[in-house]
């Protein structure tokens, strides 16, 4: 029996490459009640009215932003499950025009908390990202607050019963504009030098189903204010540059404003409260909140064991890496959203 069955759940910012492969896997593999998606492009959630117009006795649409309280407070109504994936995030056009991200990111945060809190939502899963840790731009600073708003938010919980937790990870291979599709865009139409900010760069790899699949765990799993993080491979970006086209040359362009060469998705100082755990045959990171809430109890997994003295889970000190020819046969079986 699926965590899902029979159950309302809403994915804020559902339209996007996440919720359209989230609705997906729930729709085909488990037994919702009903399944709304919440955002603010109507031609968006026209076109996938369209995409899943089979489910279309389960699936309901709402218009709203979550900048506004009141619309959350009345689409909230009879919900059980929360997953928060609605936010600003293009890192350059956020450094111009920061208080949108502010608006949206932390402000509109806190108004799902209220909300959820108030109309009895049973649990919020929140998708933050790993320019979370450390942040250098404030795309990062906003999730990075978004975080902290959802761990605290068990506290003053109270007497309800509402569970926050978070899951990050960091960018989704072949999803809307990631650069595989960008780089096989270029090949495609006769490129044969391809653009790379940097060649000592390096990215974890996560697909849509991995990242679905973590929000999944995450809600079955979660008591209150854990962030979840996936034990994932790393890549360098000349060799997938290399896996995608073998003949072509290299262009260094630099490093655009607010980016890192690594990404890192567990900091040292976090590490001293975070658990490594083994469930279903897969690894994943739990940090652990700092503080103890006075209503919730941590789960305690059978098997977990703490991380050592300076662990830091960055995407160039990981121990797991895709050469040449594993990136080729990955980026070859890939699906690309739209």
């Amino acid at each position: 029996m699926g965590i899902l069955d029979g159950k309302v759940v809403m994915i804020t910012g559902g339209t996007g490459s996440f919720g359209r492969a989230f609705v997906r896997k729930i729709l085909k593999e488990q037994n919702p009640k009903k399944v709304i998606i919440f955002s603010r492009d109507e031609y968006k959630q026209y076109h996938m009215q369209q995409e899943f117009y089979e489910f279309k006795d389960k699936l309901r649409f709402f218009l709203g932003d979550i900048r506004d309280k009141e619309r959350l407070y009345r689409a909230f109504e009879g919900v059980d499950y929360i997953i928060h994936a609605a936010a600003l995030k293009h890192v350059p056009i956020l450094e111009y025009n920061p208080i949108e991200a502010v608006k949206t990111n932390i402000m509109g945060a806190q108004n799902i908390i209220d909300a959820a809190i108030d109309r009895g939502v049973k649990k919020v899963i929140a998708l933050s990202t790993d320019k979370a840790v450390n942040p250098i731009n404030l795309y990062g600073a906003t999730k990075l607050a978004m975080e902290k708003l959802l761990v605290a938010a068990n506290s003053y919980a109270g007497a309800k019963d509402t569970c926050f937790s978070v899951v990050r990870y960091g960018n989704v291979v072949g999803s809307r504009g990631s650069v595989i599709p960008f780089f096989k865009k270029l090949v495609a139409e006769g490129c044969r030098e391809l653009p790379i900010t940097d060649e000592r760069m390096t990215r974890f790899w996560i697909t849509l189903d991995e990242a679905v699949d973590l929000v999944l765990f995450a809600l079955r799993e979660a008591e209150g204010g854990e962030v979840f993080i996936p034990y994932i491979p790393s890549m360098k970006i000349v060799d997938l540059a290399k896996a995608i086209c073998p003949d072509c040359k290299f262009r260094f362009i630099g490093i655009r404003p607010g980016e890192k060469l690594h990404e890192t998705l567990i900091s040292e100082d976090e590490a001293r409260h975070t658990i490594r755990i083994n469930a279903n045959g897969k690894h994943y990171f739990v940090v652990l909140p700092e503080f103890s809430f006075e209503s919730k109890r941590l789960k305690k997994w059978k098997g977990y064991e703490r991380l050592p003295d300076g662990f830091i889970y960055r995407s160039d000190k990981n121990d797991w890496w895709l050469d040449v020819n594993n990136l080729r046969k990955l980026v070859d079986n890939l699906e690309f959203q739209k």
